[in-house]
């Protein structure tokens, strides 16, 4: 039996991170629940107070594909590497210098959106299509690949 993916990333600011990895990945926040307008309605009808509601988000692919991210306050900062990452497919299909500028352009808009760039490693044939490795605004590491 199949089972579906969440992806949970641990951070300090939840609605900013779905909103970077949502630009990042074309994924859009989620939608309130059923009978809700917005998430404020929701959460007021929950009674979820203000400054409880930046505790967690959710960023799901609008065709469904996908699996949903979700980001979840935690106490604690990020230290250290991480030990699991996300790869970024941002140029499938693609090689050599066509590949590094199309990860170079994706490379520029998420630096926009509050990235930083990392190291870039470039192609070495026959095993490695080079790549980019950036972190999100939390310092998160992810590879542009």
């Amino acid at each position: 039996m199949s089972r579906e993916l969440q992806v949970t990333i641990d951070c300090a600011d939840p609605g900013t991170l779905a909103e970077f990895w949502s630009a990042a990945l074309g994924y859009r926040v989620q939608s309130p629940p059923p009978g809700f307008d917005s998430w404020d309605a929701a959460l007021d009808a929950l009674g979820i107070p203000p400054d409880r509601r930046n505790d967690a988000s959710g960023i799901v692919d609008p065709d469904g594909h996908g699996p949903r991210v979700f980001f979840q306050r935690v106490p604690e900062s990020k230290v250290g590497k991480n030990r699991l990452h996300l790869d970024v497919r941002a140029a499938p299909g693609l090689t050599g210098e066509e590949r590094m500028a199309a990860l170079e352009a994706e490379c520029a808009g998420l630096l926009r959106a509050g990235a930083t760039r990392i190291a870039r490693y470039e192609p070495a044939p026959p095993l490695e299509g080079g790549h980019i490795v950036m972190a999100d605004p939390e310092g998160n590491e992810f590879c542009l690949d």
